[in-house]
């Protein structure tokens, strides 16, 4: 009875599911139903029972194939479904079903295997998949019992095989997701005796061995890997109408060679290069010829094999990016000579392009990398020259050596070496027009009058100032060297008015710097700067803006604590009335410091 009143309830459940409307309700019914199923033996039920629930196992399994409106269900609630038909048409099966059932009963086993296996529980796969195969052998029998001859026989042979190659196919990835590999190995061995039969299905078998191929080569399972992609290449060559095409040949043939060259190249270097050998025949792509150097730079091959292969990459008409990589390649492998050659080929392949500039900037910071720097000044002056001829750099590329010029100078500039700094900053002003007025402008002008500063060429500190003020005039940097060189030069007034233009323009930069550090370390400087040169009254001056913007009430203090010191130092020969307004001046700073 509890078997019976069990089976109802399964009835009245799937009859449930199929009313539901939300998605929060069937995913409960389906959990349930997943649930129960589990606990359907062959005795519960009688044979009226399971006539009705047969009727209800149809039912939700065209439910489940037809579920695209109303509340949708995922993947793993699909396969959960089909578990459950499956589950409860087995229970209902007869000893000696007729063969329409049977089929109906395969498909649907096989289904449900594989929703097993493409949701990673090969247990659950397997059950399945096992009475898939039992039942594919059983209808076999009964199709040859009634055969009347033997086309006939082969006839419905071919017509099972189909299936049991489905089944083999299925049952060799779950066995991968288990990790038994002989088993995997076992069940293509018999897809492939069967191929013979079903030539169609080499190009389905071939991918197969790949995906098996790429899956156990991200496991750093080499051996495994290299096996699998072996018989991929091989199963794709046993019939040419039926391959998955030269493209796929080659790739499955450039991740063997992969393989080999991470696994154990000094044992399987020739594996290696035979490997890209043939994918490069196969088909051409950059990627091969790419992998084929690679595998011949670390096999330590001679310049004339390495020459010879970065010979055949250029006359082939490939992407940009895929001859600087190369490039870059061959300098890591310390292929100085063949590498800078390469380049030099590479730019008069690709003279016509806009992105022939590509080729230019990468040669330099090699050239630069390598510490050949007057090759490295030799191209850059080649550059300049185009340029003012009409040549141009695209932008991107021009201001990328740019950047390449400044940090050469900054380095020089860091060891002291200020004049071959300049050098690296002319350079890149010669790419600038007499016209142009930009903040980068600005910022290059300021960086030479500090190389001029430190070279005590104060006329041509002078010259950049003026120029870095024509193009930035507002900014603080800029400010700081008309205040530097005014205070060298003894010019009170004009490093008043730009102390004054620093405190304006402090306020800004405060609210663009999270610290507001950079502000007050100028006007920090600046007081410094006067002090050093005996010009205490611009120093005060510096030391005010600065008391005024300082956020730390200790550093405004300190501040003020120099201010203090300043005025009273300036109390030895004064009159009564320059004593008075200095005087007044303390009292100010005192208050403020209170």
């Amino acid at each position: 009875m509890e078997g019976e009143s069990h089976l109802m309830e399964i009835k009245e459940l799937i009859q449930e599911l199929m009313k539901k409307e939300t998605q929060c309700n069937v995913s409960e019914v389906i959990e349930k139903l997943f649930s129960e199923v589990k606990k359907v033996t062959q005795e519960s039920g009688n044979e009226s029972q399971k006539a009705q629930i047969e009727e209800s196992v149809v039912n939700l399994w065209n439910w489940t194939v037809m579920r695209k409106v109303g509340p949708t269900i995922t993947d793993l609630q699909r396969i959960k479904l089909r578990h459950i038909a499956c589950k409860l048409m087995m229970f209902c099966e007869v000893s000696n079903p007729p063969e329409e059932m049977m089929r109906r009963q395969i498909l649907m086993v096989m289904k449900t295997g594989k929703g097993w296996v493409d949701a990673g529980k090969p247990t659950l796969a397997n059950e399945f998949l096992e009475i898939a195969m039992n039942n594919l052998e059983k209808l076999y029998a009964q199709l040859t019992k009634k055969s009347r001859s033997e086309a006939d026989i082969l006839t419905h042979k071919a017509d099972v095989e189909k299936d049991v190659f489905k089944v083999l196919s299925y049952q060799a990835e779950s066995a991968v997701t288990e990790g038994d590999f002989q088993k995997a190995v076992m069940c293509v061995q018999r897809c492939k005796d069967i191929l013979m039969r079903l030539p169609k299905e080499s190009c389905y078998l071939s991918l197969l061995c790949y995906n098996f191929g790429v899956e156990f080569y991200e496991l750093k399972k080499h051996e495994q890997s290299s096996f699998w992609l072996s018989q991929s290449y091989e199963i794709g060559k046993m019939n040419k109408n039926y391959s998955p095409g030269q493209e796929m040949q080659a790739k499955v043939l450039r991740l063997l060679a992969t393989v080999y060259l991470e696994w154990d190249y000094k044992e399987y270097q020739d594996k290696a290069i035979r490997a890209i050998t043939m994918a490069n025949e196969e088909n051409l792509h950059p990627a091969g010829f790419f992998l084929k150097i690679k595998i011949l730079l670390k096999g330590c091959a001679s310049d004339e094999d390495v020459g010879s292969a970065v010979t055949e990459f250029l006359h082939h008409k490939f992407s940009l990016d895929i001859f600087l990589d190369t490039a870059k390649l061959l300098l890591e492998h310390e292929r100085e000579a063949i590498g800078f050659d390469f380049l030099k080929s590479v730019t008069q392949l690709f003279e016509a392009s806009p992105d022939v500039g590509k080729v230019i900037l990468l040669h330099i910071q090699l050239l630069l990398q390598r510490m050949k720097e007057p090759l490295a000044k030799k191209m850059i002056e080649d550059l300049i020259a185009g340029h003012s001829t009409g040549k141009q750099l695209p932008p991107g590329i021009l201001n990328h050596l740019h950047h390449v010029l400044w940090d050469r100078a900054a380095r020089n500039y860091e060891v002291k070496r200020y004049s071959d700094a300049l050098s690296w900053y002319k350079y890149s002003l010669s790419f600038y027009s007499s016209r142009q007025i930009d903040q980068n402008l600005a910022k290059l002008q300021r960086n030479m009058a500090a190389c001029y500063l430190h070279l005590e060429q104060l006329e041509k500190a002078h010259e950049s100032v003026m120029e870095a003020e024509r193009c930035d005039p507002n900014s603080i940097f800029t400010q700081f060297y008309v205040y530097k060189l005014a205070v060298l030069e003894k010019k009170s007034q004009k490093a008043f008015d730009a102390i004054v233009v620093m405190g304006k323009s402090a306020a800004q930069l405060d609210t663009q710097l999270t610290d507001g550090t950079m502000a007050t370390n100028l006007l920090s400087l600046a007081a410094q700067i006067a002090l050093e040169n005996d010009q205490q009254s611009v120093a005060v001056k510096a030391l005010e803006y600065l008391s005024h913007i300082l956020q730390d009430s200790q550093q405004a203090l300190t501040a003020l604590k120099c201010l203090i010191r300043l005025v009273l130092s300036k109390f030895t020969v004064k009159s009564k009335e320059e004593i008075a307004n200095d005087m007044e001046t303390l009292l100010t700073y005192l208050t403020a410091g209170m």
